[in-house]
Order: structure tokens, then sequence, then C-alpha cells
């Protein structure tokens, strides 16, 4: 079993500061199982919103939940948020008997209606699979191949990784979005998701893609913000501010897991990747998401001009700018873009973050870095 020590980390800070951490991410991503570390699932504080049992205690709610001490955790919390008014109450009850590690597989957006009852007491955990930052250096070919979900990474053959991704594809879009509550086909999901691993790392044009699918612009946005909001699709937005030089004001989107990108463009093994015209786009969302995952900024931008200068991340923390490119290349060196990024966006300090074993200066603020040790170095 991989050791996930850099989310128990997180999980356990959480619940020391908040009486309810919601732990959040797409389903099959080790929710269920870091739960488990924390109360065994036969504990009466355990409750699992897909298991009939579970459900069965849970028809009076308040008798279940009220005499209940320690940790308590439940676990697809989405399925039932008429949960959410009863936590606010057992949350404020003084003295405290007892905190909630709740677990869902859809984005605090999606279930603002039903959490907001729990304003200031909730504490959100983001979990994505594994992290490239607890497995090491020596597994980034697989990890950036394979992507985190721990059934995919642990699979034993290639074969067996690509069967587990493809039919999670499947399963996702025709069982898990109909649960959130989603009309929308699951035959155009999967289209728009494929659109959208062919437009991964690029600047979103709603017309291009309402064009190619034969739906109106809205409807695109609608698919967007759905796959944003469980976590498949990263929309990262764009920095702009008044530099007398015209900016693109449209979000960049990422398929959020390398792994699936890689099934939905029929990549199966190391040689198809290394030889398809979206590699450097691949690693490009590969090493944003773990830089996003190890750095955790306050803010997190990309930044582009109609004059072709672009800065891949552009992160805000503890009041410092920091700029982020990722390079696909065995010896990265200073480009005119990376030279403007820094004078216009006075920078304190740009990576080039590139898969390489060696770290060196390209001059002053500017460090080549392998994308590994970054991430365990933050």
């Amino acid at each position: 079993m991989i050791d996930r020590k850099t989310d128990l980390t997180l999980v356990r800070g959480a619940l020391r500061r908040s009486r309810v951490v919601a732990l959040l991410g797409p389903r099959q991503c080790g929710k269920t199982t870091l739960a488990r570390l924390f109360v065994t699932p036969d504990s009466l504080n355990y409750f699992d919103l897909e298991d009939p049992q579970s459900l069965a205690r849970l028809n009076e709610p308040g008798i279940a939940l009220r005499p209940l001490k320690k940790l308590v955790v439940i676990d697809e919390i989405q399925r039932r948020p008429d949960l959410f008014p009863l936590l606010r109450v057992l949350a404020d009850r003084t003295p405290l008997r007892a905190r909630f590690l709740i677990l869902g597989s859809a984005s605090t957006d999606l279930l603002r209606q039903s959490s907001e009852t729990l304003a200031g007491r909730l504490e959100t955990v983001p979990l994505e699979g594994f992290r490239l930052a607890d497995l090491g250096a020596s597994a980034q070919g697989r990890h950036w191949l394979r992507g985190g979900f721990p059934k995919a990474y642990t699979a034993r053959r290639e074969a067996d990784s690509m069967a587990w991704r493809r039919h999670f594809l499947q399963t996702f879009l025709e069982r898990d979005v109909p649960q959130l509550g989603s009309t929308i086909p699951a035959f155009a999901l999967r289209r728009f998701w494929n659109m959208v691993a062919h437009y991964h790392g690029q600047i979103w044009n709603s017309a291009e893609l309402a064009r190619a699918l034969a739906v109106n612009e809205s409807t695109v946005r609608r698919y967007l913000d759905l796959m944003t909001g469980v976590f498949m699709v990263r929309q990262l937005p764009p920095w702009f501010e008044n530099l007398g030089k015209r900016q693109v004001k449209s979000p960049k989107v990422y398929v959020r897991d390398s792994g699936l990108l890689h099934a939905l463009l029929g990549i199966t093994n190391e040689r198809d990747l290394e030889n398809h015209p979206k590699v450097g786009a691949s690693w490009e969302g590969y090493a944003v998401e773990e830089v996003l995952k190890s750095f955790s900024p306050d803010e997190a931008y990309y930044w582009a001009t109609y004059n072709g200068a672009e800065l891949d991340l552009l992160l805000f923390k503890n009041g410092c700018r920091i700029g982020v490119e990722c390079k696909r290349a065995d010896a990265p060196a200073l480009t005119p873009s990376m030279r403007t990024a820094l004078a216009d966006l006075k920078l304190d300090h740009l990576y080039v973050l590139y898969p390489g074993d060696k770290t060196y200066a390209l001059g002053r603020k500017v460090e080549v870095m392998p994308l590994a040790k970054f991430v365990k170095a933050k």
C-alpha cells in the first residue's frame, strides 16, 4: 500500500482546526481508503451512503448521529444533501461531542446550495489521486503515463491500467454523473470530453467547440462547468492587469488526470506518448497539476498576451509572485517570453520545470529544476 502521508497530514490538520471537514475528489481517487485510516468501516461512527445498511441507519438521522462522539465519517455525502442542516446543529453544540469528516465526489460549487448552512464551520481538503511528491522521482514516468488513480497506477500491466481507465470513463458518465442530478446524455458528455482532450493545454474557445459539437455556446459552457465541478477538467483562469498590452482573458482547459487524458487520446504506452503530437501539452498539464497539489498557492493563474508572451503558471503565495514554466526538454533555455514575464509581472522567482534530473540557474531569479524535486521540496 502506498503511503499517502501528505494527504494524511492535511486531513489531520484540518480536523484539528475545524468541526466539519470535507474530503472532496473524484470517485476512485482513494477518499474512502484514506477515511478508513481514521474510522474503521465496522464502527458505528462510519456511514457509507452507497451501503443499504448505512442508509437504513440514517432513516432517522437525528437519532443516528446525535449520540455519537469523537470522529464521524459520512461517505458520498452528495447523495444526502438533507444532512447538512443537521450537521450544522451538531457542529454548533457546546461542549462539542463529535467532529465530522464528510467525503464527496462533487466540488464545493456543486454542493454550495446544500452546504451553505455550514459556512464558517466547514473546511475542505482536495484529494486527487497519488501525488508525485509521495511516489518519488523514480515513479515519474509511470505516474505521468497512467495518472494518479490508485487502481490505474498500481495495475500489474499497462493493458490492465488502460482497461481500468476506459471502464472508469464509461461508468463515470453513465452512472456517477446522473447521480449528481445531471440530465445531459452520457454520449454528449463523452464527445465533449474527447474534444477537451484534444484542446488540452489550450485557451478555451467556446464558439469553436460549439461548432464542432453542433450545439450552442451556452450548452458547451454548461458541459465545461459540470466536468469542472466533478474534478475531471481544470479551468485555469487568466491573469491580466494594466500593462499596456492586449492580454488573453479566456481560461485554459486541462484534463486533470494525465492517465484519463491518455485514455481519451488512445495513448497506451510510453512509446505512444513520446510520439504523440500532444506529448508537450500532456507534460504541461501533468506538471501544472502536480505543482498546484504540492505548492497550494493562495491564487493560481496563467498569463498570455496577443504578442506571444506567456507563462504557464503565475502563483501568488504569502505575498510573493512565483512564475512556473513547464518544458519537456533535455536542457531548457531562457526564452524571450520568460524575460517578458519576469519584467512585466514583476516575478519574485521563475522556475522552469522539466523531466530531467539536474538543477541549474538560467539567470537572476530564474532556475531550471526537475519537477520531482520541486514538488518534493514544496
